[in-house]
């Protein structure tokens, strides 16, 4: 689980019954940021195993997928 989550959702509720001040503001920004980011990374690395194959069984995987593929895996090593 993303750590930052139970943070936001701690800002959340005491937005909702109290506000929060300037500082607790910046943070949740900040928080939501983050936290944007590592989705993000998630569905980029899902979308790296991702093959993408018509009803006859060929590989009909998008260029740019593939192109994005190549790039993960020498970012890897």
């Amino acid at each position: 689980m993303i750590q930052s989550l139970d943070r936001i959702n701690q800002l959340a509720k005491k937005a909702k019954n109290q506000g929060l001040t300037a500082e607790e503001l910046a943070e949740r920004d900040n928080l939501r940021q983050e936290y944007l980011a590592e989705i993000r990374g998630q569905v980029k690395n899902t979308m790296a195993t991702v093959t993408v194959v018509n009803e006859a069984g060929q590989d009909v995987t998008p260029a740019k997928l593939i192109a994005e593929k190549a790039k993960q895996s020498l970012e890897f090593f």
